[in-house]
């Protein structure tokens, strides 16, 4: 797990309602979790997720012809919603929420904090500066 980035996840929490973020890798991997879900926690819904991003990956062509792309999957619960969306080249950030929180401000906040992610995802390696001729 990444602790550098449990900061950024916390920040999710920030949205009234909003109660666990989890970062996970495309093949169901924890990358990093809000510092108050248990790890063991995490880590089942980091597989479980990753399987939920698969099927309704597979369900575009229910919605139209051509090359549609997954954006969001919402599944409700009488306690309260789970989100799931792209977070990068092979990462995904889910949150859970209780039943009244404003849907339109964790989506936004989801956003958000995807676009940060990228910039630290992505970043390049640094070079060796230690190896110059």
């Amino acid at each position: 797990m990444n602790d550098d980035l449990s900061w950024m996840l916390d920040s999710a929490l920030e949205i009234p309602g909003a109660l666990h973020a989890v970062l996970i890798s495309a093949d169901g991997l924890l990358m990093a979790r809000t510092k108050d879900f248990h790890k063991d926690n995490a880590d089942t819904v980091a597989a479980a997720m990753s399987g939920v991003q698969s099927l309704s990956r597979s369900l575009g062509f229910f919605v139209g012809e051509g090359h549609l792309r997954w954006r969001q999957t919402l599944v409700e619960f009488d306690g309260g919603w789970v989100f799931l969306i792209s977070a990068g080249e092979g990462a995904y950030l889910g949150v859970s929420a209780s039943p009244d929180v404003d849907m339109q401000d964790i989506t936004f906040r989801m956003q958000q904090l995807v676009s940060q992610l990228g910039k630290v995802l992505t970043t390049p390696p640094r070079e060796n500066l230690g190896a110059r001729s």
